[in-house]
């Protein structure tokens, strides 16, 4: 399993997808305006990266701004949002597609999907269709960060250091000691918090690794127990005074790089990779997972 899996190919053109996703988020879209109340939802993956754009967009001043897991989305018609963004890679996502049918014709809708042809088309008020950063394997990888890039792009931000960053990490040495490593902890703070969730969640669906994330200021108030020779803690972001000193004497490899945290994602993805080869697993098709979760209407209901 060589470097012609669909997740190799799929990360590796990651630079790509964010420069095309700039220009569409650039442009005058359909995305929430400024000063509008949203709701984010999405699953897996897709609310990860929703807990990213909360906390940049609620940061850079454009509104409320709160993220949900589409199961868990509380949308009644006692909280009042201008608007619902849902990030689905598949388009078929049944909790996703109840969420978009609940709210239409209350809360204008908007969906970022990758494959245009799909269920979510049907019941959304817009879409971003994002078909050229649409995936063949199960584990997503440039899919949510072209997503989030595009949602940055609509935001105001300049990402074109984002996507220098990203060529770099691709062309960074993924060291053999996190590859051997038995367990990562991955943090972030603020709009990176979201990415250290997705992070341990590529590991884990990659590679069956033991993976944990938390916020940054949370990990020393219990989690930092669990670290010790042979294990990485990996931080996305800016390093709050002390921790890296606190990791070190606990004996575990302290990791944070200067690069963009998106593009720092790229080389954990490409982490989980090397896991997954060097115990002998498939990527593009992970233990117990499939691309979309569609639950049968009789037994979800």
């Amino acid at each position: 399993m060589g470097e012609t899996s669909y997740m190799a190919q799929e990360l590796n053109s990651q630079p790509e997808t964010w420069r095309e996703a700039a220009r569409i988020g650039a442009a005058k879209g359909p995305l929430p305006k400024a000063g509008e109340r949203v709701a984010v939802v999405g699953c897996g993956t897709s609310w990860f990266m929703a807990q990213s754009y909360a906390a940049l967009r609620e940061g850079a001043g454009q509104g409320v701004t709160d993220p949900f897991a589409a199961s868990e989305a509380f949308l009644g018609t006692d909280r009042a949002y201008d608007a619902v963004v849902a990030i689905t890679r598949s388009g078929t996502t049944t909790e996703v597609l109840r969420v978009l049918d609940a709210v239409k014709g209350r809360i204008p809708t908007v969906t970022i999907l990758g494959d245009p042809e799909t269920p979510a088309v049907e019941v959304s008020d817009e879409t971003l269709a994002l078909p050229f950063a649409d995936e063949k394997s199960v584990v997503q990888t440039r899919f949510a960060t072209t997503a989030l890039t595009l949602l940055r792009a609509h935001l105001g931000e300049d990402v074109s250091r984002a996507v220098g960053d990203a060529q770099e990490a691709l062309a960074a040495p993924v060291e053999q000691e996190w590859v051997e490593a038995e367990q990562f902890s991955f943090l972030g703070t603020g709009w990176t918090f979201g990415l250290a969730n997705e992070a341990a969640l590529k590991m884990r669906e990659a590679s069956q690794s033991w993976t944990e994330s938390y916020p940054a200021m949370e990990y020393r108030h219990g989690p930092i127990a669990i670290a010790a020779p042979g294990r990485v803690t990996w931080l996305f972001g800016p390093a709050p005074e002390g921790l890296e000193d606190d990791v070190a004497r606990t004996g575990a490899r302290f990791v944070r790089h200067a690069r963009d945290p998106l593009a720092d994602l790229v080389l954990v993805q490409r982490v989980a990779l090397a896991r997954a080869r060097a115990r002998g697993l498939d990527p593009d098709n992970p233990r117990s997972l499939t691309r979309s979760v569609m639950l049968d209407a009789a037994a979800a209901s």
